[in-house]
């Protein structure tokens, strides 16, 4: 007996209200935390995007460098921070950006992003829904040249 007071018997009905309430709260609260998941890992992976795009703009602007040791370095960049299918994401370098009296280099990355949870857990609701469909996230970086 809690605090010293008589203890309650909880009826059936209430017992099947509370599971009801369960029903009905538990999908939502589930679908909270999963979008939370997946918009977290979107985020750090538009981070290490961004983060590969200005390891590509540095070593394009060193002057003697190729377009494909700017890739290079992208790709190996992307491959040590785990970010999968880094060998099909397009990268562009343009080396003659305008930028002020000087040029700069522009790096521009274009990655496929799927959603790993909230995608079939949105179809499974509603099959026709676009709903955390594959996204194509960009990054894009500008350095001065050096030279």
């Amino acid at each position: 007996m809690p605090f010293g007071g008589a203890a309650r018997r909880v009826s059936a009905s209430e017992r099947g209200a509370a599971l009801f309430e369960t029903a009905i709260a538990l999908p939502i609260v589930l679908m909270i935390c999963v979008g939370i998941f997946e918009f977290g890992r979107a985020y750090q992976t538009w981070q290490v995007l961004t983060s590969a795009a200005r390891e590509g703009a540095r070593v394009a602007a060193a002057s003697g460098t190729t377009d494909l040791e700017v890739e290079t370095a992208v790709r190996t960049y992307m491959a040590v921070e785990r970010l999968g299918s880094a060998g099909d994401a397009p990268i562009t370098v343009n080396r003659k950006v305008a930028l002020g009296s000087n040029t700069a280099t522009e790096v521009t990355i274009q990655y496929p992003f799927s959603f790993i949870l909230l995608d079939p857990a949105v179809r499974f609701v509603q099959p026709a829904s676009t709903t955390g469909a594959p996204l194509t996230m960009s990054a894009v970086a500008i350095m001065r040249n050096e030279s």
